[in-house]
């Protein structure tokens, strides 16, 4: 994902450490797939030491689990400049084919509110808020259900490690906590919702080089970030990949690298095997080798499902993100990325509809949005409903 920084070369998802050549194509649109400590109306900071026994009883739900809605956000010009147009045309197609199945609140600056309601329709409830970008699933709060029901886990976006200043985002996790009058906890760590993926049964997937970082976390071990994301979000399990340090502005999320489909099954975005090796196809195979051997936490082995990348999309730029896997979860439906690829669409589709009995698929295009590294889970984050 592309962001800019203000302070020099734009950053990529593929790219986020070397300085820029030439612009191309829709590729150098700025994107992104640190909220300052203060007091929600529940919890206060969660600092990992066990005292506050209501913590071991939150769970962070599965992505399937019933929802109340879903947050998203609009894209600035500020950020986008000439390519907003056609960013925001795909975010409000994401958000129009997720408000076939559960109410939508969008995001957006005062000024972009009639646009932004106009492009999305009436079926979405626009929010007037400051807001920089549209990667929701990482500026937004990562829900979690509790004793006293729904809280907001806000981990303190920092610009994906001081890579990309967001003065309204790093703002967004508590505005909308404020808003919906939802208790903020205060995460001890630094992170972003697209650096954790549950199975809502006691396990936790991520990528060792987003969290255990310095630009994140200095100073922390892996076991003191594991012991904050079991505290955090209810898990009893976590299992580590390595991922890609400093190589993308996320050093590697796990939502587009692997999902679970349910407890003990986790989808894979495959790469084609003409692929060239670089860090990313590395990555893929550690991460596979590793999940293979994993056992979750009811002890029991994965099912590791491959869901392959397409391969027939035309001229895309380096950065853009063909991974099926960044879909979402919406209530009764999947909505799923749509590339072009008739052959590759259509197996994903029919891939992820065996994954997911008895709800819709629909595929929406994601072209402006792949261009910039990110997809349609990177723009969405889930609050779900408060009953188990």
């Amino acid at each position: 994902m592309n962001r800019d920084t203000g302070l020099g070369p734009r950053l990529s998802r593929r790219r986020a450490l070397k300085a820029a050549g030439a612009l191309t194509a829709l590729g150098a649109a700025l994107t992104a797939c640190g909220a300052e400590p203060a007091r929600g109306p529940g919890d206060g900071p969660d600092d990992g030491s066990g005292s506050d026994h209501r913590a071991w009883r939150r769970r962070m739900p599965d992505e399937a689990s019933p929802h109340e809605l879903t947050y998203m956000s609009w894209p600035s010009r500020r950020i986008w400049k000439t390519y907003v147009h056609a960013v925001r045309e795909n975010i409000a197609g994401i958000a129009r084919a997720i408000a076939e199945f559960e109410p939508v609140t969008l995001l957006a600056d005062e000024r972009d509110a009639k646009e932004a309601r106009r492009a999305c329709g009436s079926g979405v409830e626009i929010l007037p808020t400051p807001v920089d970008d549209l990667w929701m699933r990482d500026t937004g709060p990562s829900f979690v259900r509790g004793p006293d029901g729904i809280a907001g886990v806000d981990l303190n976006f920092n610009g994906w490690g001081g890579k990309q200043p967001h003065a309204r985002d790093r703002h967004v996790a508590r505005r909308v906590l404020s808003d919906r009058g939802v208790p903020r906890i205060e995460a001890p760590i630094v992170g972003e919702g697209g650096a954790i993926e549950v199975d809502g049964a006691g396990t936790l997937l991520a990528t060792e080089s987003s969290l255990v970082n310095a630009n994140r976390n200095p100073g922390m071990s892996r076991d003191d970030v594991e012991r904050a994301l079991k505290r955090l979000f209810g898990v009893t399990e976590v299992l580590w990949v390595d991922g890609v340090r400093g190589k993308d502005i996320t050093d590697y999320h796990i939502d587009a690298l692997a999902r679970f489909a349910a407890p003990g099954v986790v989808v894979m975005s495959t790469p084609p095997s003409t692929t060239a090796e670089d860090v990313w196809t590395r990555a893929y195979r550690q991460a596979r080798d590793t999940l293979a051997t994993a056992k979750d936490a009811r002890g029991k082995t994965l099912d590791l499902i491959d869901l392959p990348e397409p391969t027939d999309i035309g001229r895309r730029g380096r950065d853009f993100l063909a991974s099926y896997v960044n879909y979402y979860v919406a209530n009764g439906a999947v909505i799923m990325p749509r590339f072009g690829d008739k052959k590759a669409d259509g197996d994903a589709a029919a891939i992820v509809r065996d994954l997911y009995p008895g709800r819709e698929v629909t595929q929406v295009p994601v072209d402006a949005l792949g261009e910039g590294g990110g997809g349609i889970h990177c723009a969405t984050q889930q609050l779900p409903k408060a009953g188990r």
